[in-house]
C-alpha cells in the first residue's frame, strides 16, 4: 500500500537499484534488490545519495528509506568487497561514508522504516536516519566477527546511537536482537504490529509535515551542531539559534497563534 499520493502527485522515479516515490510533502527512497536482500552495492549507495539529492532539491518535508521484498537491507554486497581491489573496497566504504553524511547534513528529517531484518551496513543505515520505526518481527545484527570482516564502520555509526556497552556487545557477538529490544537501547523509535508499518510511517512523516518548514531545518542542524558540543557550550549555542529564529515569521506567527489559540498559517 502507498500513501504519498495523500500528500500530492505521487510521481514514481525509477532508478535501477532505488525506486522513489514523491509526492508534495514526502519522499519515499526504496532499496530495490529484493533479490539480493537489499545489500547495499555500489549502484544502490550512489543512487540513494543522487536520490537524496533530489528530494532535497524538492517540496519535500520528510524522506523515508525502506527496503522492498522481505527485508529493510542485509548490509554491503559482499561479493563486490571479496572481488574488488584494494581501490575498489575503499571507493564503496567511501561512499557508504557520503551517504550517511549525506542523510546527517541535509535539513529534511530522514525515517528509516524497518522490517525483516538489518544487517551491519544495513543497521548503520538505520542508525544514520534520524527517526526509525521498527516491524515487531524485524532483527537486528552486527555480524561481521562471524565472517572474519569486523563491522568497524556499521559501528562507528550504532554505537553513537545506543551506548558503548551494547554496541560492543552487538559487534562483538554477532548476534541478533529483536524490535523490542532495538527500541529499548534507542536504535529504533518505536515498534508496531507488521502489518501497521506503513501506516505508522506515514502518520508520523504527515506529523513532521506540519510545522513550518523552516523551523524543522532550523531544528536539525542544531540538535547535530550541539549533540558534539558538551552540555553548557550546548546551552549557549542554544541561546543564540532561538534569539535569531524569534526574529523570525515562523516565531512570529507561531506564537500569534498561541496566544489567539488558533492554529498557525505559517509563512513556509
Amino acid at each position: 500500500m502507498k500513501f504519498s499520493t495523500s500528500f500530492g502527485s505521487g510521481d514514481e522515479v525509477l532508478y535501477e537499484e532505488v525506486e522513489v516515490e514523491e509526492g508534495r510533502n514526502v519522499a519515499y527512497l526504496t532499496l530495490n534488490r529484493p533479490e539480493k536482500r537489499n545489500a547495499l552495492s555500489m549502484e544502490m549507495l550512489n543512487a540513494l545519495c543522487d536520490a537524496i539529492d533530489e528530494a532535497s532539491r524538492k517540496e519535500v518535508r520528510t524522506i523515508v528509506i525502506k527496503g522492498a521484498g522481505k527485508c529493510f537491507s542485509a548490509g554491503h554486497d559482499l561479493r563486490e568487497i571479496r572481488e574488488g581491489d584494494e581501490r575498489e573496497v575503499r571507493t564503496i566504504f567511501e561512499n557508504c561514508y557520503r551517504l550517511m553524511r549525506k542523510i546527517r547534513l541535509i535539513p529534511k528529517p530522514v525515517i528509516a522504516q524497518v522490517h525483516g531484518y538489518a544487517v551491519a551496513a544495513g543497521c548503520q543505515l538505520v542508525a544514520a536516519c534520524d527517526m526509525a520505526v521498527a516491524a515487531e518481527s524485524t532483527k537486528f545484527s552486527l555480524p561481521g566477527v562471524r565472517i572474519g570482516l569486523f563491522c568497524t564502520t556499521p559501528l562507528a555509526v550504532v554505537s553513537r546511537s545506543i551506548g558503548r556497552k551494547k554496541a560492543f556487545e552487538m559487534a562483538f557477538t554477532g548476534e541478533m536482537i529483536d524490535a523490542k529490544e532495538a527500541e529499548r537501547i534507542g536504535l529504533v523509535n518505536r515498534v508496531v504490529k507488521d502489518e501497521e508499518l506503513e501506516k505508522e510511517v506515514f502518520e508520523l512523516a504527515k506529523k513532521l509535515s506540519t510545522f513550518s518548514r523552516s523551523v524543522i531545518e532550523r531544528g536539525k542542524e542544531f540538535f547535530y551542531k550541539q549533540y558534539c558540543m558538551n552540555e553548557f557550550d550546548a546551552l549557549l549555542y542554544g541561546i543564540d539559534v532561538i534569539v535569531e529564529m524569534s526574529r523570525e515569521e515562523a516565531a512570529k506567527e507561531g506564537l500569534s497563534a498561541f496566544l489567539e489559540k488558533r492554529e498557525p498559517r505559517w509563512p513556509d
